[in-house]
């Protein structure tokens, strides 16, 4: 299979032969797909959300391909906006649920969630990436012929749009099985790339050359990894054969694109099962360079238990739809990082709150070249890191000021995370846990009844600590 072969029939595959429902599809993708065909435009549902209802799946997405140009499903939907500076797509908005229109693109362009332009800000609090957050763009020009198709100097796509008909449609996606195209007119699947056989035989296979497809997009590693992860897919010889070798081609990709698709690696329910990939295919030290180097150094191998640690109680949390937050990920990501940073920087008693928040700082000033994190998620995370120093302190009224601390269940949970792997006191975590239990009044007699703490031994080699000298106010004494 290649982008230059000769256009031919697909394998249709009627109603009859396969499970795809009507009443398992979105409303309202429906109603796109019929007033796209009552038009006289073709409307197909494309991509994964073929692929999920063939797996009996709930789709996230559903997503349109069509022969209608852009400004052409503008004027027939009062409520769409186009979008997109790379690839224009139309967006039609149906309340909080957008449907996606792509119009039939030639041979090489990428997928559409390669081509979403996300940029780092249109994350929304949950951790999802929100389609609503693109900007509008008013006014449809056409794009002069240096403008259609644009690469880099490693074959990686920079712009693509040069439409074409379905038949060259096919050739721009990834993997067979996301190739798939559901008809409206009459609920067949048409089938190019045999990727109902690959959907049925659980099996990831890029569509071309595997190599020259990474290098066009190197996301379409991290794509990879993430379906054979959320869907329990084998990635086919050929297609992992390339991944380890062109790892490093991920350098090169927008670091706001990046944090996007880690978001979905790691906050959709299955993230233990990427990282373990990502790690097997050469990939997370890509993405994470300083956390990856501080787990091959024995003071902080524990950090990457952490990691995984951490990443199965949120895939559990997801599970039972409650909620996550990035700010608690890179968090357990980057602690690694921090305190090789850390301590590099002291060898005095620890921790030296100082000192702790200039190496959050500069791990997250060196970790916006390759996975940005918005400040939204930066700032809380830096505080979150910051008050696990507190929690060594339990004598005195003032110490139950840190319950009321706005980051303080993601501190807590954070310290729970470190007593598991046991470079925090498992005491500690338990007189936190209790102390939330009490009544206010028991509360403050424990902590009166207490005497002055120790600031306890550092993690990861920072030097033992040592009780600070309460300062007198009034500056010097009075003669």
């Amino acid at each position: 299979m290649n982008a230059s072969s000769t256009p031919f029939p697909p394998l249709v595959i009627p109603r009859s032969e396969h499970s795809i429902s009507r009443a398992a599809i979105s409303p309202n993708a429906l109603k796109v797909l019929y007033r796209l065909k009552d038009a006289g435009y073709q409307g197909f549902l494309v991509g994964g959300a073929v692929r999920d209802l063939l797996l009996g799946i709930t789709p996230k997405d559903f997503d349109v391909a069509t022969n209608a140009l852009p400004e052409e499903v503008r004027r027939l939907f009062r409520n769409c906006r186009l979008i997109g500076r790379r690839f224009r797509l139309a967006h039609v908005h149906f309340g909080h649920e957008i449907i996606e229109v792509a119009t039939f693109r030639a041979a090489a362009a990428p997928e559409r969630e390669d081509a979403e332009d996300v940029e780092s800000d249109s994350v929304n609090e949950g951790g999802v990436a929100d389609r609503a957050a693109e900007p509008d763009i008013p006014e449809f020009t056409a794009p002069s012929d240096s403008e259609h198709r644009a690469f880099d100097e490693r074959g990686r796509i920079l712009r693509d749009n040069i439409y074409g008909t379905i038949e060259e449609d096919v050739w721009r996606r990834d993997f067979a099985a996301n190739g798939l195209y559901y008809n409206i007119d009459d609920f067949s699947i048409w089938d190019f790339v045999d990727g109902v056989s690959d959907v049925r035989a659980h099996r990831l296979k890029l569509i071309g050359d595997p190599e020259t497809r990474y290098r066009e997009d190197p996301v379409r590693m991290l794509r990879a990894v993430r379906f054979a992860a959320k869907l329990d897919f084998s990635i086919a010889p050929e297609t992992e054969a390339p991944i380890s070798k062109l790892a490093f081609l991920l350098d090169g990709v927008p670091p706001a694109r990046l944090f996007d698709e880690t978001l979905k690696l790691f906050l959709s329910g299955f993230g233990e099962k990427s990282y373990r990939l990502l790690k097997q295919y050469g990939l997370f030290e890509h993405l994470f360079p300083l956390s990856a180097a501080a787990f091959a150094l024995p003071p902080y191998a524990y950090a990457e238990d952490m990691v995984v640690r951490g990443l199965v109680n949120t895939d559990e949390r997801i599970a039972a739809d409650k909620p996550v937050t990035p700010t608690f990920l890179f968090a357990v990501l980057l602690w690694s990082a921090v305190l090789r940073e850390l301590n590099e920087r002291q060898a005095g008693p620890a921790p030296d709150l100082a000192l702790l928040m200039q190496a959050c700082d500069t791990v997250l000033r060196a970790q916006q070249s390759r996975v940005s994190i918005p400040r939204r998620f930066a700032i809380p995370m830096r505080e979150l890191l910051m008050l696990q120093p507190r929690f060594n302190r339990r004598s005195g009224v003032k110490s139950l000021s840190l319950l009321q601390h706005p980051r303080f269940r993601a501190a807590y949970d954070f310290l729970l995370l470190r007593a598991q792997v046991g470079v925090a006191d498992p005491e500690l975590a338990k007189w936190w846990t209790d102390i939330q239990l009490m009544p206010q009044e028991e509360r403050v007699a424990l902590v009166q009844a207490r005497p002055a703490d120790v600031v306890a031994e550092g993690e990861g080699g920072a030097a033992p600590g040592r009780r600070r000298r309460r300062r007198r106010r009034g500056g010097a004494a009075r003669t």
